[in-house]
């Protein structure tokens, strides 16, 4: 038995992922065709390599199906309730930051904070007979981030595309999503609450605290770890 290390399997991500172990002498590849999601691990033995999207990372993770996963905080914090219990964060890796954030309309002037937006979607709500609509793929971060901040007169609208389109499309009255530069947001005539950074995010290293291991199986847990940290 070996091992399981779990990385995102395509894109940016996973070149930064490779490059991040390169540069701390492990070296990590992808086998046969660019359609097989199979991967080789050098330079520590008794470690598999496990190519999945970074979505489903968290759920391997909190399966206890691998070992090890890197992938952004923001997904471990929104996918596994509890997620101290579930999975420990080793590393922060660096690369792939980006905030979670709540924007509105540029025209909506007189709202630049939540006590703004909680009198906003209370008077929306008696004026259009129906809540305010939030399009966003965070529905638990968001749900408990405006719980604690008194905001009630709102519902999430499940956005898996173009969240900062909605707004424009008027499939949603403002947004909840992932943004680096904010310039997209800008794009789509959006500004950021100034009270509205929800999370920061990074791609990170996790470690499963329920996967179970052998004795050599924590021995290459081991020998992978002291790589990192030398």
């Amino acid at each position: 038995m070996s091992i399981k290390l779990g990385v995102p399997s395509k894109g940016r991500l996973m070149e930064k992922t490779f490059d991040w172990f390169a540069k701390r002498g492990i070296t990590l590849s992808r086998t046969g065709s660019d359609r097989e999601y199979a991967g080789a691990v050098e330079g520590v033995e008794g470690v598999d390599l496990v190519l999945l999207s970074a979505g489903e990372i968290p759920r391997e993770l909190a399966a206890g199906r691998i070992h090890l996963g890197v992938t952004g905080t923001d997904l471990v914090h929104e996918k596994l309730p509890r997620w101290e219990q579930q999975v420990e964060e080793l590393e922060p890796m660096g690369f792939g930051e980006a905030d979670l954030i709540l924007a509105v309309p540029q025209f909506w002037i007189d709202v630049d904070t939540l006590e703004d937006l909680d009198a906003v979607a209370a008077a929306f709500r008696r004026t259009h007979g129906h809540r305010l609509r939030i399009a966003t793929k965070y529905h638990r971060l968001i749900r408990e981030f405006l719980a604690d901040a008194g905001v009630a007169d709102y519902q999430l609208i499940d956005s898996q595309g173009a969240t900062e389109g909605t707004v424009k499309n008027e499939t949603a009255e403002m947004v909840a999503d992932i943004t680096s530069t904010g310039e997209t947001l800008r794009a789509n005539h959006l500004k950021i609450l100034s009270d509205g950074l929800v999370l920061r995010s990074q791609a990170t290293l996790w470690r499963s605290r329920v996967a179970k291991c052998t004795s050599e199986e924590k021995a290459a847990l081991k020998a992978l770890l002291a790589k990192i940290d030398s």
